[in-house]
């Protein structure tokens, strides 16, 4: 005999998070852990209404360069973390960041990432030249940055110097788990303050979390939800955890705290859904860590993992326009996607593969626009 879920109460949280942009707790947690596809596949056709709705079938590209593996951190999951002694060392030059930026500006991208490990403060004369040497090159792009906990006035002289958006996760509201996956001189109230920062300061922000990463309760993840409600970013990265074989956490695999389901990329998605919903102007990524963990096929045929993003309320993707050079340098985590649809020179699979799904490349800058 088949016992049948009641889900109706699933589906009325789903239309008043649709209609009033916020749930209680017990409602975003209700929503994470269902696992019935009928209930996760209309809170996706909410979150796709919603998107078509701001956005239309555009998604944005954004083409990032990840311009140094050095990094002064030692965080526990990260595979370019201080004491990985395996880790490749890279830096590239302000003329190999421009080369990068012009190969892309002929590709069509008008906003151009730049990204690394967590560089000293010594560095901050020279991120602040490369900042304006693209601005200055480049006056119709736009330039995130997504380069760690800096000084308060260095947040303000890169900002002059041009860049007008920044990309820092917060990874874990919750201190305890912050401490679990950090060392002792890193703290969670430091990272929050560079948020606060940030927004002040006036760029467009983006934080967010590895869903999934150690230690990680469906409570955690409530905690980020309401967090990222009450800082209202206008980006909001999401991505899988993937274990890096030279960290303490090489063997960890999802599923194994609090029921977290090993479905891993359906929690990633149920979560773009839910954010999509509460902040619907916001800029969400389809994250390269998405396209490895399900890289789907080259044609469109078996979607993957960047096609469920956008399908779940999605809206920008991030090309590697970083030199062949030194992309396998810069290894986060394990198998890291970095060629095909997730590289700059795979613009046209790209094409086809988002054609696939009744969506195209968007070229334009693609600044937040507060619609309400």
């Amino acid at each position: 005999m088949t016992v049948q879920k009641d889900t109706s109460g699933l589906y009325r949280l789903i239309d008043r998070l649709y209609s009033d942009r916020r749930l209680e707790p017990d409602g975003y947690r209700a929503l994470l852990v269902c696992d019935d596809h009928k209930v996760a596949g209309r809170l996706h056709e909410a979150a796709r209404e919603e998107t078509l709705k701001r956005f239309g079938t555009g998604i944005y590209i954004r083409g990032l360069i990840e311009f140094s593996s050095i990094c002064r951190n030692d965080c526990l999951y990260c595979g370019i973390r201080r004491s990985n002694r395996k880790a490749e060392r890279y830096c590239l030059s302000k003329e190999d960041i421009l080369e990068c930026c012009r190969q892309g500006y002929r590709l069509g991208f008008r906003t151009f990432v730049l990204q690394g490990g967590e560089l000293p403060d010594t560095s901050d004369m020279l991120i602040e030249d490369i900042c304006s040497a693209i601005t200055s090159e480049f006056p119709d792009c736009a330039l995130t940055l997504s380069l760690g906990e800096r000084r308060d006035e260095t947040y303000v002289r890169l900002f002059k110097a041009g860049a007008t958006r920044y990309l820092l996760r917060h990874e874990t509201r919750n201190p305890v788990h912050y401490s679990l996956l950090h060392p002792k001189e890193m703290s969670l109230e430091h990272r929050l303050h560079c948020l606060d920062v940030l927004k002040r300061t006036g760029y467009q922000t983006g934080t967010g979390i590895m869903v999934g990463s150690p230690f990680q309760t469906y409570d955690n993840i409530v905690e980020d939800i309401l967090y990222i409600g009450d800082l209202k970013p206008e980006m909001i990265g999401l991505g899988p955890f993937i274990p890096h074989r030279d960290t303490p956490f090489r063997n960890y695999r999802t599923g194994l705290v609090d029921s977290l389901p090993a479905d891993i990329v359906g929690l990633t998605a149920r979560l773009i859904s839910i954010f999509r919903l509460m902040l619907p102007d916001a800029l969400i990524p389809a994250t390269t860590a998405l396209a490895t963990i399900a890289p789907g096929d080259k044609n469109g045929t078996t979607p993957g993992g960047r096609e469920t993003g956008i399908m779940a309320g999605a809206n920008v993707v991030m090309p590697n326009l970083s030199p062949s050079r030194v992309r396998q340098g810069y290894s986060l985590y394990d198998g890291k996607a970095s060629s095909g649809a997730e590289a700059a020179e795979g613009i046209g699979e790209l094409e086809k593969r988002l054609e696939k799904i009744g969506r195209h490349i968007e070229i334009s800058r693609g600044d937040f626009l507060h619609r309400e």
